[in-house]
């Protein structure tokens, strides 16, 4: 994937756009959009700057402006590593997506790499290995012969299976992240790849774990289906989700893309979509994944087990 230009490629238009983020910073949003707006007259392809004139606009109160802008970046970036599309669903200029875009999760990842978990862990109080941890020894103490963690990041939740499972591979859309993990020396196996058009051809597996991965899936039933199909009959599925604000009435859907363009799901969804595919839910249970602004950002950690003698194509 081509490298994302976060430099508009013209020294006047960058020097213009470091000025806009100054306004933008004391508040003066309408300003800032003015004079991003003409630092894009001298650089018209630098999509990274149309998105950002776009949120720049969106907090000025213009949001046809701001649609206006994310759609150019949009057609300048058509893999959308900045989450466009996204944008524009979220003031309803866009239909309601199953998923964000790919290259959006991919760039997004990748970008936070270095700082990843200390930005997670130390700043936002993210704990959420540990709650799995506890939840899968309490469903099934003991070894597993073969982990599979989904969405592996730096490893934060392979810390805590390496000592339980006897074979830990992990899967992962970011090359930046896969870096982190293998420093660690804890996988068996590490692969770059993308969730939504994974194809798993290995040994079934007797866990399969996906810790603050499906904030960037939306629509479960495909990707459960997959993972019905790489475990054994009895095997084990730990994972979380963000929960809906509002409970279990505000989204029919059963989840959501909210504005920190997350997606959050309802507990009924969850259960649908498990029972749906096979599983049985051995654990659900309300928890605080990290913080967001200061807020609590509440979730549930589920474990389930399929149901032996489920046929699933993975």
């Amino acid at each position: 994937m081509k490298p994302l230009q976060t430099s508009s490629g013209d020294l006047t238009a960058d020097r213009r756009a470091d000025y806009a983020e100054m306004l933008y910073a004391s508040g003066d949003h309408a300003a800032a959009a003015e004079l991003l707006l003409g630092a894009l007259e001298l650089a018209p392809q630098w999509s990274a700057g149309w998105f950002r004139l776009g949120e720049m606009q969106e907090a000025a109160g213009a949001p046809d402006r701001a649609a206006q802008a994310w759609t150019t970046a949009l057609r300048l970036d058509p893999a959308d590593r900045l989450g466009a599309v996204l944008k524009l669903q979220l003031i309803g200029r866009a239909a309601a997506a199953q998923a964000p875009p790919s290259a959006f999760v991919e760039t997004l990842y990748n970008h936070y790499a270095g700082s990843f978990e200390g930005e997670l862990v130390d700043r936002l109080g993210y704990r959420l290995p540990e709650c799995l941890d506890r939840a899968i020894r309490a469903a099934r103490p003991g070894r597993f012969s073969l982990a599979l963690d989904l969405g592996c990041g730096t490893g934060l939740m392979g810390q805590k299976l390496r000592p339980i499972a006897d074979r830990l591979e992990g899967y992962d859309i970011s090359a930046g992240m896969l870096r982190q993990a293998r420093a660690k020396g804890l996988y068996d196996l590490l692969v770059k790849t993308d969730l939504q058009d994974f194809c798993y051809s290995g040994p079934k597996a007797d866990l399969v774990t996906a810790a603050d991965v499906f904030i960037y899936v939306g629509a479960l039933d495909r990707v459960a289906n997959k993972i019905a199909g790489m475990l054994a009959g009895g095997g084990l599925f730990a994972f979380s989700v963000e929960t809906l604000p509002g409970g279990e009435s505000s989204d029919r859907a059963g989840f959501a893309l909210l504005p920190s363009r997350r997606y959050a799901h309802s507990q009924s969804y969850v259960e649908r979509v498990l029972d749906a595919n096979g599983f049985s839910v051995l654990s659900l249970q309300p928890t605080i994944i990290r913080q967001d602004r200061r807020e609590p950002v509440e979730g549930l950690a589920v474990v389930a087990r399929l149901l032996s003698g489920s046929v699933k194509s993975g």
